[in-house]
């Protein structure tokens, strides 16, 4: 019998004293079920919620200051490359395919005036990215979605 899957993210988080972080974290909460009378597939099912989806597409050379993220969120490149650097001086270049969670709601800007996250483009061309935002509260630990 085959194994389940896991698959990895980047979990942007934020502490009990408002500073961001980066975790990388697994969805490993697979199990097998059968889709009408295709065969079986692996799912990881989340919590049902509302959502809204976002596409965004980020310039070459583009630099988004540091910020929050709006909602908690999903975020899966789509194609270019784009980077994230936390409060805590981690710094993670993404690319398609590389799913990223952004949950950095509610940080406490540091002596530098740092607060949230910075993020850029990686390159010469856009960075497309898909954004699924949660109409959940933030959670304010690591790896909390499996």
């Amino acid at each position: 019998m085959q194994s389940a899957p896991k698959i990895p993210y980047w979990h942007v988080w934020t502490d009990e004293h408002g500073v961001s972080h980066q975790s990388r974290c697994e969805l490993d909460n697979f199990s097998q079920k059968q889709m009408g009378d295709a065969a079986p597939q692996w799912n990881d099912q989340q919590a049902s919620s509302e959502a809204t989806v976002v596409y965004v597409v980020l310039p070459a050379g583009w630099v988004g200051e540091w910020h929050e993220n709006p909602a908690p969120q999903w975020i899966l490149p789509m194609s270019g490359r784009w980077w994230v650097e936390t409060m805590d001086g981690t710094r993670v270049e993404m690319g398609p395919g590389e799913l990223s969670l952004g949950e950095d709601q509610h940080c406490v800007a540091d002596a530098q005036g740092r607060k949230g996250h910075r993020s850029g483009t990686v390159g010469d061309e856009p960075a497309v990215l898909m954004t699924v935002q949660l109409h959940i509260p933030s959670a304010h630990r690591p790896c909390h979605l499996r």
